[in-house]
């Protein structure tokens, strides 16, 4: 390739502003497509939807758990945001349950999500992935749960030997079994809290 072949300035700026625009229209294609079908949607079914080819999905995701992440990653910020809110209640361990009772609806919003979001909170991979949008924003709702976990622990809200990894799989657990029914989300939070804050529920605390 010659000088005269390579793109210039203004014409990389168009090809990387398309590839944003393709990437937002399959991002908010897939999020009609599963809240309508559920996470096993058709994939080319949300490439029509974007108005883009199978390839173009592909590049920018190239499995379906891919996609998933990515949808995930605005739910995990907006996870993150409610935990540095809630930094400031007064009742540390009822912030935590707050937290979680988010959690669990927010990776719920369509059929299949919570299995996704359980998948994403156990992969740990090196690398450039680490570095990715949906891995950046999946430490930092972990940081800010954590966060929240360990003012309950410090305030007596949770037991010294409990640990929040523990925590936040029994709520993704809870979230795999419950997508359809939100109600039934909250009564086994409930039962589960009883357990995990001494002097709640139950106990009449």
């Amino acid at each position: 390739m010659t000088s005269d072949d390579m793109p210039k300035p203004g014409q990389v700026r168009a090809i990387r502003a398309d590839v944003r625009r393709n990437r937002a229209r399959l991002l908010a294609a897939a999020a009609e497509m599963f809240e309508r079908d559920g996470a096993g949607a058709s994939l080319e079914g949300v490439a029509r939807l974007a108005g883009v080819g199978i390839g173009t999905l592909y590049r920018h995701f190239p499995t379906r758990q891919d996609l998933l992440e990515a949808l995930l990653a605005d739910v995990y910020d907006g996870l993150a945001a409610t935990g540095r809110e809630l930094l400031v209640s007064p009742a540390p361990g009822e912030a935590l349950t707050a937290w979680l009772r988010a959690f669990i609806a927010r990776i719920t919003v369509f059929p299949g999500m919570a299995a996704s979001a359980v998948v994403s909170l156990q992969d740990e991979r090196p690398g450039p992935a680490a570095a990715s949008g949906p891995a950046v924003a999946c430490r930092a709702m972990r940081d800010a749960g954590q966060a929240l976990f360990a003012r309950a622990q410090d305030a007596g809200d949770v037991p010294a030997g409990a640990v929040f990894t523990d925590a936040l799989r029994l709520a993704g657990a809870i979230a795999v079994v419950t997508e359809r029914e939100p109600a039934a989300a909250d009564r086994l939070l409930a039962l589960a809290a009883t357990g995990l804050i001494p002097g709640k529920g139950a106990h009449g605390g």
